[in-house]
């Protein structure tokens, strides 16, 4: 896993650094001293994660994450914790208060690893792999019936299996094919082929009721293309 490591304090940067080299999938692409040059990276480095300071001249860490259309995984590292509100709303992956310890650091690292536990195969999205205890099981995309969103997890729940993740609904639905797969609710993305039955504001797969958000309605009553 590509990282870099942006902070303008240049013992922050040492010891994530030296945190970085005992796990043994982080391979260290660049420290960066300020946002603007991360970004110059980002453009032309293939980089899967970025710990990332929040208070530097300049540019913050949070306007950074602002700027970027693309960005990787993301482990903020800060000496300050009211920050944690608006790091989470641009859905970083965790939020490191310095100093950072080894243990603390390998669990937000952990976070990252799970949250790629989903891996895309093919580039017709025909089938996933995807890890459950340990294993990698290949999952075709016809076989999912609905994905539910449980706190910082996730439930693929298939015809036979349930596969339960450290991910987001948003980070899923991006992989999963447009013309399959809608979101019906906040927490709840469903296959429209397995959609039997809708009444009002509820769906029902296998018997299983799933509920419509109000925002989520219309584009959802649009996709199943009723006749009139």
């Amino acid at each position: 896993m590509n990282c870099i490591i942006v902070d303008d304090d240049d013992a922050s940067r040492k010891i994530i650094a030296q945190l970085a080299k005992q796990v043994a999938h982080l391979n260290i692409v660049k420290e960066c001293k300020n946002p603007l040059e991360a970004i110059a990276v980002l453009k032309n480095e293939n980089v899967d994660l970025i710990f990332l300071d929040i208070e530097m001249p300049q540019m913050s860490g949070i306007d950074m994450l602002r700027s970027l259309d693309n960005r990787p995984a993301v482990i903020l590292t800060t000496t300050h914790k009211e920050y944690a509100i608006d790091a989470f709303e641009l859905n970083v992956v965790d939020y490191i208060v310095k100093p950072v310890a080894l243990p603390r650091f390998l669990k937000a690292v952990g976070k990252v690893k799970e949250s790629t536990d989903i891996k895309e195969l093919t580039t017709s999205t025909e089938y996933f792999f995807i890890k459950k205890d340990s294993v990698l099981t290949k999952v075709p995309v016809k076989e999912i019936l609905w994905i539910e969103a449980l706190g910082d997890y996730i439930t693929i729940h298939t015809r036979d299996q349930r596969f339960i993740l450290h991910s987001t609904l948003k980070a899923v639905e991006s992989k999963l094919p447009d013309d399959k797969f809608v979101r019906v609710h906040r927490s709840y993305i469903v296959q429209l082929d397995n959609v039997k039955v809708v009444e009002d504001t509820t769906i029902y797969i296998n018997d299983v009721s799933i509920p419509v958000g109000a925002l989520y309605k219309e584009n959802f009553i649009k996709r199943l293309n009723p006749l009139q």
